[in-house]
Formats: structure tokens, sequence, C-alpha cells
């Protein structure tokens, strides 16, 4: 009895958890006009509005430059740009792709290098309303002091706002949060870790230094 109470509260809790997260997602559209950048970071996916968004936040001078993360190999870069309904001067002189990321945890390693390499110190970030929350947990890991701008993008993959009535948004909607749930686990025992390394006898004075990305 006792394991079926518990099993039942950890149901509860989930299922009280999903609840919120879809509630923060339908919360997050309309974005409003992100602060002004260094760069800017569209995560592919499912839908090809979130790579229009960010292309029109670049010819509208949100950032100096944009990045593509995530294009499959076999896709051309006039293929991106007709996706992206790019104008042809911002497209020529601003916007890179990134063909390396196979996964979030991908896209962030991605655009990590891309931020260094550029020396940017903020960036938008562009994805779907329900991708977003996990996107920043996997971005603020592999960028630490650089400021993240979040501008979710509501598209046609699930409909946040109900997306509890249809089966497949539920679906997405649930496999999404448990994904969370994952890495912001992994997060914290990282950060755990991390401390504990730090405050360990002779950690200090060792040679190793970390620095937040510039």
């Amino acid at each position: 009895m006792k394991l079926l109470a518990l099993l039942l509260v950890l149901a509860l809790a989930w299922s009280a958890g999903l609840w919120a997260f879809g509630q923060r997602v339908a919360a997050s559209t309309p974005a409003p006009d992100p602060p002004e950048a260094d760069g800017i970071v569209a995560l592919t996916g499912a839908s090809s509005m979130r790579i229009a968004a960010a292309m029109q936040l670049l010819q509208d001078g949100d950032a100096k430059r944009l990045l593509i993360s995530g294009v499959n190999r076999d896709t051309s870069r006039a293929d991106v740009r007709e996706a992206a309904r790019a104008a042809g001067d911002v497209w020529d002189c601003c916007v890179d792709l990134g063909f390396e990321a196979t996964s979030t945890e991908g896209n962030a390693t991605e655009t990590a290098g891309w931020v260094r390499r550029r020396r940017y110190r903020s960036l938008v970030v562009v994805t779907s309303d329900y991708h977003m929350p996990r996107s920043l947990l996997e971005l603020h890991a592999a960028l630490p002091g650089v400021r993240l701008y979040a501008y979710p993008v509501a598209t046609d993959t699930v409909d946040a706002h109900h997306w509890w009535r249809d089966d497949a948004y539920a679906r997405r909607m649930a496999v999404e949060y448990c994904k969370y749930l994952a890495v912001l686990g992994r997060n914290l025992v990282l950060e755990l870790g991390a401390e504990r390394h730090a405050g360990a006898p002779g950690a200090e004075g060792n040679g190793l230094q970390v620095e937040n990305a510039t």
C-alpha cells in the first residue's frame, strides 16, 4: 500500500508539473520584442516558423548576426534562405549556418562555439514556445556569463494554449516536459559536483581556471 501511495503521489506531482509547464509555455507567446543583442540563434526543428521569426529580428536590427543551428546536411543554403524568407543583402552578409547539431544539446554546443569565436556577450534565442525552457537550460549550461533573451515562437507543431485537447499535442508536450526534467536534473547534479570539487581540500592553486564565456 505504501508503494502504491508513493506512486500515486509521484503521478500527481508529475501531472501538476506538466500542467504548470504547459501554462508557462502558453503564457510565453506572443513574445515581446527582445532587447538589442550581439547575436541571434535560431534552433531548427519541425517548423520553419522559427527561422523566419529569427530572420525578421535580424532584418529589424535586433542583432548584428544570425546563426541557424542544426541545419540538415542535405539542405542547401538556398533552401534555408527560402524558409527564412530572407532579404538578399542581410542574408548574404550576416547569416551563418550550423550543420553539426542533431539535438538540443548539440545546438547549445554549436552555438557556444559560434558565440565564443565572435566574442559575443548577449544572444537572442529563437525556437518554438514549447521547446524554449529546455533550450535555455542547455544554453545557460554551455554559455555561462552570456546574457540570453528568449524569443519563443508559437508554431503549428503544438497548440500550446489547447495542447490537452489533442492527443498528438499532449504527447509532444508530455515528452518535452520529461526531457526538460532530465536536463534540469543533469544540470543540478553537475552544479553540485562542481561545488563539491571547488570546496575540496587542495582544489585551490591547482592551475585550473574556469572563465565565463565572452
